[in-house]
């Protein structure tokens, strides 16, 4: 049995997995469009924070809600990027144990942020169809940046004692994961002891967490859907529920691939490894890559800022505007 905590005077080192029996042509050309996915991510999430924060008419709940979704996207894709890249790249597997305990620290702590961040934003949504008249003096800023900085604690306050606990386990000589980055219950499984305390925990956060987030949205779009109803107008209706597409689809993205993977694990338990590995790709990768595309094309102001944005930039248009003259199209 091995230790984590390097008694042997080497590093103890974890195995990553991609999709194997790829040639080396083959892997290369997967690593186009995870690089482009990540690019996406990077470049989408990025691009609305700065909209936002610039553009004081996006100084609303709604908006202010979608700035911490695409600061916790940035951070589930910076936590994952380190290990998926060298995979399909240079081929490196290999992986540290403190380096493997810290990223699978940041995947779980965003993971549990972004729930809690849709959760938020369900709850918006909520206030602003069932009680318009008071929406903005029930969602000040002060208690967005209070829902905010709960946000926060809650997902790093669970998800500390995940790493120091997996650190005091042994670990047997097979060290290969099943993913191409750390996961608590991946890592778990490789341990040669009694994983009980560590497995009850798990589910504990996981039931507190995600469970409980997702019963709470679904409550709050039965709430919202009643109010729906109660609209005469069918015009007012429509409006009313337009404004919460982007919402539900960013919440389709993320829990779907999610609710999908437990299920293959429980019930499929010989399920081929590439569908849990593309399913763990589409719930880790995909939210990031696809949250700020759906909240740029469903949501007009988002969209309009963006466009004004690059509208402003254009050099051509900077110069002849002043003389009154029209920039070229």
């Amino acid at each position: 049995m091995l230790s984590p905590n390097g008694t042997e005077g080497r590093p103890f080192l974890f195995f990553l997995t991609g999709f194997s029996g790829l040639g080396v042509g083959r892997q290369l050309w997967l690593c186009i469009p995870i690089c482009f996915m990540y690019l996406v991510a990077l470049s989408g999430n990025g691009l609305i924070l700065v909209v936002v924060k610039l553009h004081p008419c996006l100084h609303e709940p709604m908006y202010l809600f979608l700035s911490m979704l695409s600061l916790t996207d940035l951070g589930l894709s910076a936590s994952t990027l380190p290990t998926v890249l060298p995979i399909y790249t240079f081929g490196s597997r290999e992986i540290s144990a403190d380096a493997c305990l810290a990223q699978l620290f940041f995947i779980h702590t965003f993971s549990i942020m972004e729930s809690s961040v849709l959760l938020a934003m369900a709850f918006d949504r909520f206030v602003a169809i069932r009680h318009p008249l008071r929406y903005v003096s029930m969602l000040t800023r002060v208690r967005i940046g209070g829902i905010g900085l709960a946000v926060i604690l809650r997902g790093v306050g669970l998800h500390v004692p995940a790493p120091i606990m997996l650190k005091r386990l042994p670990y047997c000589r097979s060290r290969q994961l099943s993913h191409s980055y750390c996961l608590h219950p991946d890592v778990m499984k490789l341990a040669c002891a009694d994983t009980t305390p560590n497995s009850m925990y798990g589910l504990f956060v996981l039931l507190s967490t995600l469970g409980l987030d997702a019963l709470l949205i679904v409550l709050s779009y039965i709430l919202i859907l009643q109010t729906v109803l109660s609209i005469a107008s069918r015009e007012e209706r429509s409006k009313a529920l337009s404004t919460c597409v982007s919402h539900i689809c960013a919440v389709l993205l993320f829990y779907t691939p999610l609710i999908s993977l437990s299920m293959i694990h429980r019930f499929w338990k010989k399920s081929p490894h590439h569908t849990r590995l593309l399913l763990s790709y589409l719930h880790f990768l995909l939210p990031p890559v696809l949250n700020p595309v759906v909240y740029s094309i469903k949501t007009q102001q988002v969209r309009k800022q963006i466009i004004r944005l690059f509208h402003q930039k254009n050099p051509t248009r900077r110069r002849m505007e002043p003389f009154g003259l029209p920039a070229e199209k």
